[in-house]
C-alpha cells in the first residue's frame, strides 16, 4: 500500500499528515479546541464552519492562535 504524505508548516513547526485530510480533522489530530482558535491557511483566515471544506496540500502554512479569556 502507497500512503502519500502532504507536508505542513503549522506555527512554524514541520508536520507530515495523509494527502486527503481536511483542515478540520488535522487540527482534531494535533489536540487543538476548534471553538477556541483562530486559523490562517496560506495568509487567509479560514471560518470555523469552513474547516471541513478545505483539503490540505503540500507545502501549506498554517498559523493557529488560541484565544484565552482571563481578567
Amino acid at each position: 500500500m502507497n500512503i502519500q504524505y502532504n507536508t505542513i508548516i503549522v506555527n512554524g513547526e514541520v508536520f507530515n499528515c495523509h494527502n486527503k485530510m481536511s483542515l478540520y480533522d488535522f487540527l482534531i489530530y494535533l489536540n487543538f479546541d476548534i471553538q477556541t482558535i483562530v486559523v490562517e491557511y496560506n495568509q487567509e483566515i479560514v471560518s470555523l464552519i469552513n474547516l471541513h471544506k478545505v483539503f490540505l496540500n503540500n507545502g501549506d502554512r498554517l498559523e493557529v492562535v488560541t484565544i484565552v479569556g482571563g481578567g
